[in-house]
């Protein structure tokens, strides 16, 4: 690998997880969340609405930022994009997390928790792109919605998933 592309892939790493550490700082109590949850409802369904509403506060405070990262980039980002955006994360909804099972969670890499089964902390953590594209869909959110969100992990080459998997990755 080429000494140029070990650095910038370094890099990104780098910044990923000072990311993370932020987030993982900001998110111990849900009571210092502060999600804008009037101008989020602005950009989503009745139908996706409730599934935004049941999020923890702190995942929707998250999605906000995201969301507002990415719409400063892309003014003109499509409507479903801007949702998934909002979405990211519902699927952690499916079950709440104590302050110690946050810190945990952001402790282990994703390709290690992916291996586990869909529940406890650790699964719903490591398959909640899956999972919230599901609750989505049983909820009746727009199709390309559903499929943004479970995608945002491993974008497979979508461009749109690829912008979510970015803003997702460096807030």
């Amino acid at each position: 690998m080429p000494h140029r592309t070990l650095m910038s892939r370094l890099r990104r790493k780098a910044t990923g997880y000072t990311a993370k550490v932020r987030r993982l700082m900001r998110s111990l109590r849900p009571t210092d969340a502060y999600p804008d949850d009037p101008w989020a409802h602005t950009h989503l369904t009745p139908e996706e609405r409730r599934v935004y509403d049941a999020m923890d506060p702190r995942d929707r405070e998250h999605a906000c930022r995201v969301t507002r990262h990415l719409l400063r980039d892309h003014p003109h980002a499509p409507p479903e994009l801007t949702a998934a955006a909002l979405l990211h994360d519902c699927g952690k909804s499916l079950r709440p997390y104590h302050a110690w099972e946050r810190v945990l969670v952001g402790l282990i890499p994703n390709r290690v928790a992916r291996v586990l089964p869909p529940v406890g902390a650790l699964g719903i953590r490591a398959h909640h792109p899956e999972l919230g594209a599901r609750l989505l869909a049983h909820a009746g959110a727009r199709p390309r919605v559903a499929r943004l969100v479970a995608r945002h992990h491993h974008p497979g080459g979508d461009p749109e998933a690829e912008l979510l998997h970015h803003y997702d990755d460096q807030e």
